[in-house]
């Protein structure tokens, strides 16, 4: 039971992981996210904070909308909710709002990750919903696509300082 659950749970990283694609494609932090409920994915999000100009536009909660409008109910019981990375204080609060049953994430968050790394808010007694936790799913795959986008953009930014620094300045004469 234990390797079908893994298997499972596997395959909907691996479209959590093409929506974190999404992401990236559009330059934005590659983070993806799937709610699913009886075998089915009802929702999709990917993070779009700078090209929506919402600081509350992040994947889960992306995924976690269009869900609740798929279904009709802002509450999401016995949906899971598959995630790249390990979810901020935002997005943890959401998933609780939400009824979420069940969260999966691939990468911990050593920065910014409320879940396991920071605060673990899911296990405070004061909340009013069980959400269970799997953390590690696919958790390489994951942490590389966020890896390797903050390698390029240093080094972009590295290249622009470079170009920069050895322009001709023109107001020489």
């Amino acid at each position: 039971m234990i390797d079908e659950q893994r298997t499972i749970d596997e395959r909907w990283m691996d479209e959590a992981l093409l929506m974190a694609m999404q992401a990236d494609a559009a330059g934005e932090v590659p983070v993806g996210a799937v709610v699913v409920l009886d075998g089915e994915i009802i929702g999709r999000g990917w993070n779009r904070p700078i090209s929506g100009h919402d600081p509350t536009a992040h994947a889960e909660i992306m995924a976690l909308r269009e869900a609740a409008a798929a279904i009709g109910n802002y509450r999401l019981v016995e949906a899971d909710l598959y995630v790249t990375i390990e979810p901020c204080t935002m997005c943890t609060g959401a998933i609780v709002h939400g009824r979420i049953r069940r969260l999966v994430f691939g990468a911990t968050e050593p920065k910014s990750g409320a879940v396991v790394s920071n605060g673990q808010l899911l296990q405070q007694a004061w909340l009013n919903h069980d959400v269970v936790v799997q953390g590690g799913i696919r958790a390489q795959q994951c942490s590389e696509c966020i890896s390797d986008f903050f390698r390029r953009r240093r080094e972009y930014k590295k290249a622009l300082k470079q170009a920069r620094n050895s322009a001709p300045d023109a107001t020489q004469d």
